[in-house]
């Protein structure tokens, strides 16, 4: 069984079309928005499973980081793989940003995916024919809504995009010996809160094709 997951229903209604239109078999969880909700529903579906998971698919929207001068950005729709999933936002608040806790406390934040599957994403997306770029995804409690929330997680852990599920859904994965592959789109920037210029619904979209594309290829 190979299982798809996304937050929200606006999310995984243009995936589970695709499906249907080009025959992809998969099991599509809701996992609900944020990282308790969605390690409670996942964990829960892989314990009912019984071992009968052998690939899950994560998928959504994503707002991307402000890059350093120099670096590639990524813009308004544009596609993200995940190579590592971060919980940005758990341990000390502090002026820059969340200090992480000491990993002899709470464990490494940073969790790197599935290498395999990696490289099956990176084919897949590279069909496409669309941008798309690598790098780590930032899990947080809390979606930034200003520019200085977002630079100052960007610059702890080099940050490609900013989300509210994956590293969570990884963890509960990695708990049940699942690998996992995340693929996201790009709806807004985060930057000072301005919901005008967000494309959520295009991005849903893209983000669908995505991960339409790499269960295609998982297949």
């Amino acid at each position: 069984m190979i299982l798809a997951l996304a937050a929200t229903e606006i999310e995984m209604q243009p995936f589970l079309r695709r499906c249907a239109a080009r025959r992809l078999p998969c099991r599509a969880l809701v996992t609900g928005v944020g990282p308790l909700e969605s390690a409670v529903r996942v964990a829960a579906f892989l314990g009912q499973a019984g071992g009968r998971v052998r690939v899950a698919i994560d998928f959504g929207v994503a707002g991307a980081y402000v890059q350093p001068a120099g670096a590639p950005q990524p813009q308004l729709l544009d596609l993200c793989l995940a190579t590592a999933e971060v919980f940005g936002d758990f341990g000390l608040h502090s002026p820059d940003g969340a200090e992480p806790f000491p990993p002899s406390l709470a464990g490494d934040p940073c969790q790197l995916l599935d290498e395999p599957l990696l490289e099956v994403g990176r084919g897949a997306l590279a069909r496409l024919g669309r941008p798309f770029f690598v790098g780590t995804f930032v899990t947080v409690a809390a979606a930034s809504t200003t520019l200085q929330r977002g630079m100052a997680l960007q610059r702890r852990w080099a940050g490609l995009c900013e989300n509210m599920e994956g590293a969570a859904v990884l963890r509960a994965c990695r708990q049940f010996t699942v690998p996992l592959v995340e693929v996201r789109a790009v709806s807004n920037l985060v930057e000072d809160r301005c919901l005008q210029r967000w494309r959520l619904a295009e991005a849903c979209e893209m983000a669908a094709e995505g991960a339409a594309s790499v269960l295609q290829g998982v297949l």
